[in-house]
């Protein structure tokens, strides 16, 4: 149903401009005006109406992606249990299901107990300015509040990755370059984090 009000409505949008543009040329011809200059000045008027804070999205988001997006392991697993000895084998992993929830504003902090020892934590903060929205996970240490690996990434829009439709869908981007393999990528993490005693018993 909403995707085909938007259809609708950009439907009927499209049409008004062509009208305004034709108009405009029309208005240039009877007056020994430029056509081109006039419809191609119509066109862009109607065209910067909606989009114009497009090109300003896009590029804020490519600079944010470039200097802020990515995955890094501060420290391996492997690293982690020969500093931990004899921690491990009492770890048992759990159903991975929300222990807090901090909602501030439009901001949200999510963290999830996995084990004994090990939280993933996921935090999405907006609406930043030019429509943009900031994910980070990180797999901690409960105990000492070590971040072990870190994800950052962006989206434009209206921030919900894989939700509704949105009516300016040319602003929506759900990712920065390579952000799913390191979506995927903590995620492989985390799951290696809770099932790091493969004896362990799930609750």
């Amino acid at each position: 149903m909403f995707a085909l009000a938007v259809v609708v409505v950009l439907s009927a949008y499209l049409f008004i401009s062509f009208l305004l543009v034709r108009w405009a040329i029309g208005y240039a011809k009877k007056n020994g005006k430029s056509r081109m200059r006039w419809g191609a000045g119509a066109a862009l008027a109607m065209f910067m109406i909606p989009c114009w804070d497009w090109l300003p999205t896009v590029a804020v988001h490519q600079y944010y992606c470039a200097k802020e997006s990515g995955f890094w392991v501060y420290k391996t697993l492997d690293q982690w249990k020969a500093e931990n000895p004899g921690v491990m084998e009492g770890l048992t992993s759990t159903r991975v299901s929300p222990t807090t929830h901090q909602d501030n504003g439009m901001d949200h902090t999510t963290t999830y107990l996995l084990n004994q020892r090990f939280n993933w934590v996921v935090k999405k903060t907006g609406l930043l300015p030019f429509n943009r929205w900031r994910w980070e996970q990180v797999v901690e240490d409960s105990k000492t509040k070590e971040v072990l690996a870190r994800y950052v990434d962006f989206s434009t829009g209206n921030g919900f990755i894989g939700g509704e439709p949105e009516l300016r869908f040319w602003l929506h981007g759900e990712h920065c370059s390579g952000g799913e393999m390191n979506d995927s990528q903590i995620a492989h993490f985390f799951i290696a984090a809770k099932n790091l005693n493969d004896k362990g018993v799930i609750k």
